[in-house]
């Protein structure tokens, strides 16, 4: 069992390091302060290829594997979070275009991602629908040859500076078997009846935009039904949490480990009662656990995205390795930013940020608690409620 990078995947990772190290420092604290996508390192990070490189060649991407992209996710948010998740966030749902829609679709929209041309989105979620997709109300009729849009979603990423997004709607309310009963839409944002208002006051992530979207009565052609077949979305819905889930895995590794190296540069410069605190063994234990729990994520991360890449679908092993490596880096973080005592209750140090960034990996993508319902569901089977 061979569990080292290939020499390809190390350079991945370095690129990508050396990208972050160099682009996200100087305005990691005051994209956080006012909330600014960073648009010029996100040009950057499209010209070498890192935002949406699970995009085949054949469409203009790279072609990576999920492991890949899983490398760059860990090393972006190991440098900064909330740049790290502005980025990503561009090429969010473009997986389910690929995977699901027709040939049409993914030249016209796949192509403008990687050039770093548009910026996209993916709108499942709902005031009264986050955990349980299925209790979207968006409603999509169709009207001749186009589709009428009415609804609202909440919590969107890019919804107020994307160019497209897809949107979760309910097309066959009288489908009996509830999982039939949606579909994806390409909504492009300039469309009459769209419109978005940027979420203020989230607790970190803020470079990433969130948004409350609404759609009045929103025309699109019978072509941006994703895939041309109504009835689909839930299943492609669940198709792109497997990826998603993986690489958010990934943004759990980077940003514990950068919280990681950070407590270790910053115990061993810090004196106390006459000599360094890394020569205290309280210390040296603290930052031995985090060590171990970073390092038993990152492995759990690397196989579930491994396996995805070899055709192993483990629905379970994601869920792990999700729900994991988010709980882990949120009790690495928590106890980096103890070992920087008052200092890292201050911006100047960063850890604050990384702080108050990781809670939401244990949310978003699916929560702990839905992690655990699908563990145990593939281990004990499903009870009757289920």
């Amino acid at each position: 069992m061979d569990f080292s990078l290939t020499k390809e995947q190390k350079d991945i990772k370095m690129a990508a390091r050396e990208f972050a190290e160099k682009e996200f420092p100087d305005i990691a604290e005051e994209c956080d302060e006012k909330e600014i996508f960073p648009r010029d390192v996100w040009k950057k990070a499209c010209e070498l290829g890192f935002v949406g490189s699970f995009i085949s060649e054949e469409y203009g991407g790279p072609g990576l594997g999920l492991l890949e992209y899983t490398l760059i996710a860990e090393e972006f948010w190991r440098v900064d979070p909330g740049i790290g998740q502005a980025l990503f966030s561009t090429a969010f749902g473009a997986e389910i275009i690929q995977l699901h829609g027709t040939e049409e679709q993914k030249r016209k929209y796949l192509p403008s991602i990687v050039k770093g041309e548009k910026i996209m989105g993916l709108a499942t979620t709902e005031p009264d629908a986050g955990s349980d997709i299925t209790s979207a109300r968006t409603t999509a009729v169709k009207r001749g040859d186009k589709y009428v849009i009415n609804g609202n979603k909440t919590m969107i990423g890019n919804g107020s500076i994307g160019d497209f997004l897809l949107v979760f709607c309910l097309t066959n309310p009288e489908e009996p078997k509830v999982h039939n009963r949606f579909s994806f839409f390409i909504v492009e944002t300039n469309r009459k009846g769209y419109d978005a208002t940027h979420m203020h006051g989230k607790m970190g992530l803020r470079a990433y935009d969130s948004a409350d979207v609404s759609l009045s009565d929103v025309e699109v052609p019978i072509n941006n039904l994703l895939g041309g077949v109504e009835g689909k979305g839930f299943y492609q819905a669940m198709d792109f949490f497997n990826m998603s889930r993986t690489w958010v895995g990934g943004f759990a590794v980077g940003a514990a480990q950068g919280a990681l190296e950070r407590s270790i540069r910053h115990i061993k410069q810090r004196q106390q009662f006459g000599q360094p605190l890394s020569h205290f063994q309280a210390l040296r234990f603290k930052i031995a656990e985090m060590a171990t729990y970073v390092e038993a994520a990152r492995n759990m991360v690397y196989k579930a995205a491994w396996s995805m890449d070899n055709g192993i679908r483990d629905h379970k092993l994601v869920a792990m390795a999700k729900w994991y490596a988010a709980e882990l880096a949120v009790r690495v973080i928590d106890e980096a930013l103890q070992l920087h005592g008052g200092y890292g209750y201050f911006a100047d140090y960063g850890i604050e940020r990384f702080y108050r960034a990781i809670k939401v990996v244990e949310i978003y993508e699916g929560t702990k608690e839905i992690e655990k319902v699908i563990i145990s569901n593939e281990i004990l089977g499903r009870t009757k409620r289920d």
